[in-house]
């Protein structure tokens, strides 16, 4: 998307924002309202901020309280955990789209869900780097690297993790851009997972087993993990950018079904419109994810720097046919990806 789509996209979400308020104020004064944000696995300090932004003035605007929760795992298992109603999320701000349209399929989105909001309901974009030893020991600085003798990856399960899925894609996509055919990336992806000693179920259990248990060499994450890792490693971890990654798109939306019935259908959209402004744009970006707003993206260049990346159609027609083709049963990672034992990391 050009910068001017950009831009009018956040003037967009200001317009809804400022509509939302007024509707609500009207209706809802004086009115405590509970709003539960089922989210991926490191999402936890941005929502943290954003919750605290927008509270307030949502309060301020419309005398009405909010009282946000949110919630956080794989990106897969957290899109099950509200099928199955174990979390009735109001919203969902997940990793991958194929994880919010699941919900849709089981009639809990409503159709077209990602053109309710600006921008196709993508907030910020994101990719997968690695994350290195002091010093890079093992000099990985490219995909093939991680297929070195002794070199030993970490990256959560794919089978549960939007981390995990985004790292097998990237993978591959990689490895297509290198010029590689179909059988050879399935064989690269294949020996990818041959250096993978234990798994966790989400991004963050990863990032403990990785820096503060220290197995494996590399860590494969979000650019926002990343970031956050090395700055906790007081120097002991590097962030390493290979020549090519995936653009991870996360999307947002409002569960229908379950606003419909908590009647918090206004603070969901307000809630959700207000990621898309200025304020939340910033944030987003001092907190390692490349906002949607290409004049905020462009003051953080020396944190967030331009990338080589590759979407999602290098290797599928979209998200949906990605997440069939490679993650459904029998699909192509349960041609190449044997288990490893599952790994419990510490809790926090």
């Amino acid at each position: 998307m050009t910068a001017i789509r950009r831009t009018n996209a956040v003037a967009v979400a200001a317009i809804i924002v400022a509509a939302v308020l007024i509707t609500v104020k009207n209706l809802d004064a004086g009115v405590v309202t509970p709003l539960l944000n089922v989210s991926y696995d490191p999402t936890r300090e941005l929502y943290q901020c954003l919750n605290d932004q927008f509270a307030p003035k949502y309060e301020k605007a419309t005398g009405t309280s909010l009282r946000i929760t949110q919630s956080h795992g794989g990106s897969s298992r957290q899109a099950r955990s509200v099928i199955n109603g174990e979390q009735p999320a109001d919203v969902v701000t997940l990793g991958l789209y194929s994880d919010i349209d699941a919900l849709r399929k089981r009639g809990l989105i409503a159709e077209g869900w990602s053109m309710r909001l600006p921008h196709n309901s993508q907030p910020y974009v994101s990719t997968i780097v690695f994350v290195v030893r002091k010093g890079n020991p093992k000099q990985i600085h490219d995909w093939p690297d991680l297929i070195g003798p002794d070199v030993s990856i970490i990256t959560p399960d794919p089978k549960t993790s939007g981390n995990g899925k985004l790292s097998a894609l990237a993978a591959w996509g990689a490895a297509l851009r290198r010029g590689a055919s179909d059988a050879e990336a399935r064989a690269y992806l294949k020996q990818f997972y041959a250096h993978i000693p234990v798994l966790d179920t989400g991004a963050r259990g990863a990032a403990t087993t990785f820096a503060v248990q220290n197995i494996g060499d590399v860590h494969l994450t979000w650019e926002n993990e990343a970031i956050r890792e090395v700055a906790a490693s007081r120097g002991e971890l590097a962030i390493v950018y290979p020549p090519v990654s995936i653009l991870a798109e996360p999307f947002v939306a409002w569960v229908d079904a379950n606003v419909a019935r908590d009647r918090n259908l206004s603070a969901a959209k307000a809630y959700l419109a207000f990621l898309f402004t200025d304020e939340a744009q910033e944030t987003m970006a001092k907190l390692g994810y490349r906002p949607i707003n290409a004049d905020i993206l462009k003051k953080y260049a020396d944190r967030l720097p331009p990338l080589d990346l590759f979407p999602v159609t290098l290797l599928a027609r979209d998200w949906d046919d990605a997440q069939q083709k490679f993650f459904a049963e029998n699909g192509i990672i349960d041609s190449v990806y044997t288990p490893a034992p599952p790994h419990q990391a510490p809790t926090e």
